[in-house]
C-alpha cells in the first residue's frame, strides 16, 4: 500500500500537526482497466486514460486514438467513480480540473467558466457530447482485477445552451432513468439519463 503524507497547518508558517493517510494507488493497468468500464466496448481500447502515478499525482497513463478520454478512479475519495468523455468536452473538464486544483468550490467553478464560456476564452462543443459513468462501493470493488460488480451506469449528454423548448425534455425526471434536462439555456446544459443499475 502506498502511503501519502498530508500536512496541515495553523497559522502563518506554523506546523501544527502531521496526519498520515494511506491511500493506495493501483498499477496503471489495473487503473485503465478500471477507467474505460463505462465507455462502450468497441470504445475501450482506443480511449485516452487519466490516472495517477505512484506519488499519487494525476497524470496521462495511455495516449488515446478515438474520441474518448477516460479518468480512472481517485484513490483518495471514498468510493469508485469512473468516467469517459467525448475530446470536444476536454478544455471544459480540464478547466474544471485545474479550478478544483486551486481551491475553487463547485459555484466558483460554474461562475468562473460561465464567464469564461461568454469572454470566449473556453469553448463549450457546438455538438451534443456524451460522457458515460460507472459508479458504486469500494466493497464491490476487485482491486486484483479492475472490476466493479453491482454498479451503476449514469449518461451525461452536454448540449450547451439547450432549453426545455428546443429539447421537448423537461428539467426534471419524472420517472426513474428517463431523460432530463439540468442547467436548460447555460453553458452547463446537459441531458441526464439514468442512474441504471
Amino acid at each position: 500500500m502506498k502511503k501519502i503524507l498530508f500536512l496541515s497547518v495553523l497559522g502563518i508558517g506554523v506546523l501544527a500537526s502531521a496526519q498520515e493517510v494511506s491511500i493506495t494507488v493501483l498499477p496503471e493497468a489495473i487503473q485503465i482497466k478500471t477507467a474505460v468500464l463505462p465507455a462502450p466496448e468497441s470504445d475501450k481500447e482506443g480511449a485516452m486514460v487519466y490516472g495517477y502515478n505512484q506519488q499519487g499525482d494525476f497524470t496521462v497513463l495511455r495516449e488515446g486514438s478515438n474520441n474518448l478520454i477516460c479518468l480512472a478512479d481517485d484513490p483518495k475519495k471514498k468510493g469508485i467513480s469512473v468516467s469517459c468523455y467525448s475530446k470536444k468536452l476536454e478544455p471544459f473538464m480540464k478547466r474544471g480540473r485545474e479550478l478544483t486544483a486551486e481551491g475553487k468550490d463547485f459555484n466558483e467553478k460554474r461562475e468562473i467558466r460561465g464567464m469564461e464560456v461568454a469572454q470566449g476564452k473556453l469553448e463549450m462543443p457546438k455538438e451534443p457530447s456524451m460522457t458515460y459513468i460507472y459508479y458504486g462501493t469500494d466493497e464491490s470493488y476487485n482491486p486484483q482485477t479492475g472490476e466493479l460488480a453491482d454498479g451503476s451506469f449514469r449518461y451525461v449528454i452536454y448540449t450547451p445552451f439547450a432549453t426545455t423548448e428546443s429539447t421537448g425534455l423537461p428539467d426534471k425526471p419524472h420517472a426513474k432513468g428517463m431523460p432530463w434536462l439540468m442547467d436548460p439555456g447555460t453553458f452547463r446544459a446537459h441531458i441526464m439519463v439514468g442512474p441504471f443499475n
